[in-house]
């Protein structure tokens, strides 16, 4: 009976309601009339409904979907004729002749529910149902309500009625986070709303009237009985016969519904951190966070955040470079090889020729929540610091071939006497056996003679995060720097395939539903070795692998070369590397360290990082 007190309330309200507004308004200003008053104060933006945006990887099949909320906008003539039918005789049988307010509708559902105690119809018109949805909230008060007559009186004339009804059914909220008819068709039957039977077409315009209570999942009866109540109307209206209510009512229905797609965590963690860097540089923000500080910077990254929220909201497709088999084989290597240890580990899969992000493993059976290493984790990165910092730069100032000589005998500067691994002094060695032996004194020596500035002036090209000033010193030539990413170091190296470096992305594009480009890249390769300097590299770098410190990287291959490094007590070990078609980095290592000199030594011998390497390369 509270219902029907209800109903009965806001009949007398309403009248009364817009009886005061017209007085007041006459009082107010004689010389202005209603329509303007309201056209003032009622306000009818542009209506662009939120929607669920997707990722896609290289193949362009979706493996993230975002739902903010979850919503496919459809357009009207793709909706059955049937589903509309059913909705109109079921929730706004005069829809069409109305002005946005159905008074004799408040009067029948008044009578009609007061019959079955319960909500059967609704008083609202689709009108009125729209502009809840789309400008109000759901609020039970009677302000709300006076301004739902307001907007729909607004609505009714600014749209058409068909605009009117298609928003409706874009709308409308089918529980689940689901809104909208074609959306409530992909959940609960995973088929497009022009693909479903009449009997699902029912089954799912049962819900919106009240989502909790006709909630297939959990009221799956409550929702059949309403079904075939909607079935009856059909009949009643002459709009379906009595046989084909009956084939209707007795189509069984299986619901099939489909969680979100949310696949390779590893990999769209990034995706999601690298779209807000896109959006920053493509619109300006990350130029005026450059000089900001305290409370304006806060404001700014606030506003960032806003706009962030906005595009994905609007529902947009991010198109990345993500290679399924190469990504699955990325995750199994680092989770295989390191199973049944306390080591975690990081990798990174870079194309040589697109300089796209194909892979990412964040960790050891990672999960979203997580740090992911592959991009976060900064870490000091040993001998695989002396191809870009040391031999490169060496070869291209000084022109030196892989045959050249130089000492990896003792080695001090000022009071820094690094020792090589064995703690062995070798004499003079090929620049070529330096590499593959990994000498420390040959490595620092040929960075000092380059000149640390030098040095620096090509390393600075790789827009390493980490790399300042504080860093110019002789121990950086051995990787006492802190420190690099997986990421960042597969990028790197990949200017061992032509010389050039292009800073690798996951987003290839960011576009609208329709396919229009809204957002890209704009990277421009870099030249940062000569021919030269690159095939000679790429030489010693083979010759690591088949030779040195990197044979269990080693397989078949048209090429293969890389580099390992460890760090003062073996606290890290690294390898990077590239093949004719990928270049990639892997770490192994701990997070936290409880004292100084604990590392995994006792790894070392197994060699993860080369084996987690070759397990994906190969």
């Amino acid at each position: 009976m509270r219902t029907v007190f209800g109903y009965m309330l806001i009949i007398l309200l309403i009248p009364v309601s817009v009886l005061t507004f017209y007085y007041a308004n006459a009082e107010a200003g004689k010389v202005q009339n209603f329509d303007d008053y309201v056209e003032q104060r009622v306000i009818i933006k542009e209506i662009d409904l939120p929607q669920a945006s997707r990722v896609k990887d290289a193949n362009g099949d979706t493996y993230l979907e975002l739902h903010q909320p979850n919503r496919v906008v459809v357009e009207g003539e793709k909706v059955p004729a049937f589903l509309k039918e059913v909705f109109l005789q079921s929730e706004d049988k005069h829809f069409y002749e109305h002005a946005g307010i159905d008074a004799a509708a408040v009067m029948r559902a008044l009578l009609v529910n007061a019959q079955s105690d319960e909500i059967e119809q609704g008083a609202s018109t689709i009108t009125q149902q729209v502009a809840r949805n789309v400008y109000l909230t759901q609020d039970r008060t009677l302000a709300r309500k006076i301004s739902e007559v307001l907007y729909s009186y607004q609505l009714e004339k600014k749209l058409e009625k068909e605009e009117i009804l298609n928003l409706y059914l874009n709308v409308i909220y089918f529980n689940h986070n689901v809104y909208g008819v074609e959306s409530a068709a992909q959940y609960y039957f995973q088929k497009p709303v022009d693909k479903l039977s009449k009997a699902q077409m029912a089954f799912i315009a049962a819900i919106p009237n009240n989502p909790s209570l006709y909630d297939p999942e959990k009221r799956f009866d409550n929702t059949k009985k309403r079904q075939e109540r909607l079935i009856d109307i059909m009949v009643r209206e002459e709009l379906i016969t009595a046989d084909e209510a009956e084939q209707i009512k007795n189509e069984k229905i299986i619901l099939n519904t489909r969680d979100r797609i949310d696949k390779y965590p590893d990999y769209s963690t990034y995706v999601m951190d690298e779209f807000k860097d896109l959006i920053a540089e493509s619109e300006g923000f990350d130029q005026q966070l450059i000089n900001a500080e305290g409370d304006a910077r806060i404001q700014i990254q606030e506003k960032l955040n806003a706009r962030v929220s906005a595009i994905l909201t609007s529902g947009v497709i991010i198109h990345t470079a993500l290679d399924p088999v190469i990504q699955q084989k990325a995750v199994n290597a680092v989770n295989n090889v390191l199973a049944g240890s306390s080591v975690q580990g990081s990798a990174a899969v870079v194309g040589n020729q697109s300089h796209d992000i194909v892979a990412l493993s964040g960790g050891k059976d990672f999960d979203k929540t997580q740090f992911n290493r592959a991009f976060q984790g900064y870490r000091q990165p040993g001998s695989t610091i002396k191809p870009l910092l040391d031999y490169a730069p060496y070869m291209e100032t000084f022109g030196a071939g892989v045959n050249d000589l130089v000492s990896a005998g003792a080695y001090c500067t000022r009071s820094y006497c690094p020792k090589n691994y064995s703690k062995t002094e070798y004499g003079m060695v090929t620049l070529k056996e330096a590499l593959a032996k990994s000498h420390n004194t040959a490595a620092i020596r040929l960075y000092m003679k380059t000149g640390i500035e030098k040095s620096f002036s090509y390393l600075d090209k790789f827009e390493f995060d980490r790399i300042n000033e504080d860093d110019r010193f002789p121990a950086a030539s051995l990787g006492g720097i802190d420190g690099f990413t997986t990421l960042e170091m597969a990028g790197a190296y990949s200017s061992f395939v032509d010389g050039t470096f292009t800073k690798p992305h996951a987003i290839k594009r960011v576009t609208d539903l329709q396919g229009n480009t809204l957002y890209e890249w704009k990277e421009e390769p870099v030249r940062i070795w000569s021919s030269a300097t690159t095939y000679k590299m790429r030489d010693m770098l083979t010759n690591v692998v088949k030779n040195g410190t990197g044979k269990k990287a080693n397989f078949a291959a048209p090429y293969i070369g890389g580099k390992t490094g460890t760090t003062n007590n073996v606290r890290d070990l690294w390898f990077v590397g590239l093949t004719e078609g990928y270049t990639a980095a892997v770490w192994t290592g701990k997070d936290k360290y409880e004292n100084e000199y604990q590392g995994i030594r006792y790894m070392e011998s197994y060699a993860p990082h080369q084996l987690i390497w070759r397990r994906i390369m190969q």
